[in-house]
């Protein structure tokens, strides 16, 4: 199974990335971007390429979809995806996602895509545009959830990162079911809808949403978080059918 990880930056690349030490990554390039491949275990059947994406819906959709084309492209044995993961540090709604958690996404959703009107936000969708919501595989969902304790839930991709408790609070009043917030989810879901391929998205809380405290970020403890659960992840990858996309 050949999975595409997909974080914001390197410091999220590299928490990914540690919790497979000491095997060593290889490293090889694609437009724009480098891969760094991992395996779980020596010689088993899961093999990770880590890339970092950019920050922002724009640029995380772009490199994606460059890597996926490239994967479709390469003559490689390995072939083409079977999973893209979008994963990395961001903002949980509070007190449901209490900073140090995990958050996985059993909806990937863009909060801010669409029109201000008289009456409020309208999604994109409304206006008769595109799609605001990707659904990560229901199977899938629950057996990472159950090995690595991540709570589930809508994440909601933004552009603008929410500053206040105003914006926090008509977020939770759109999006119910929100458990967190980044910036980048819908990007890497769009690229891997375009190629047919199905998309986690894996968050580690490293602050509250609302308004930006940077002495109650904890952004060490996120990335801990991350490295920690994609250290268990093996076994449901492994497990789970990447080709039956009834689950």
């Amino acid at each position: 199974m050949r999975v595409l990880v997909a974080t914001a930056v390197l410091v999220e690349r590299d928490a990914v990335a540690a919790a497979f030490a000491p095997s060593p990554a290889r490293e090889y390039a694609i437009p724009g971007a480098t891969l760094s491949r991992v395996t779980p275990a020596e010689g088993g059947p899961v093999v990770l390429d880590l890339l970092a994406a950019g920050v922002g819906p724009a640029a995380a959709a772009a490199a994606t979809a460059a890597a996926l084309t490239a994967a479709a492209l390469d003559e490689q044995p390995s072939g083409p995806y079977d999973l893209v993961v979008s994963a990395g540090i961001g903002g949980g709604f509070q007190p449901e996602a209490p900073v140090g958690s995990l958050v996985l996404a059993d909806e990937i959703t863009a909060a801010d895509l669409g029109a201000e009107t008289a009456d409020g936000f309208v999604p994109v969708t409304e206006l008769g545009f595109g799609a605001v919501t990707h659904r990560p595989p229901e199977s899938l969902v629950r057996a990472v959830a159950a090995v690595t304790g991540a709570r589930t839930g809508a994440v909601l991709t933004v552009n603008t990162v929410t500053g206040s408790a105003d914006r926090a609070a008509e977020l939770r009043r759109r999006h119910p079911g929100a458990l967190a917030e980044a910036m980048e989810g819908f990007g890497v879901a769009e690229a891997a809808a375009a190629h047919g391929v199905p998309v986690l998205e894996l968050r580690a809380v490293s602050n509250p949403v609302g308004p930006r405290d940077r002495a109650a970020w904890r952004i060490g403890d996120a990335l801990a978080a991350l490295t920690g659960a994609f250290g268990k992840l093996a076994p449901a990858l492994e497990s789970w059918n990447p080709h039956d996309r009834t689950q």
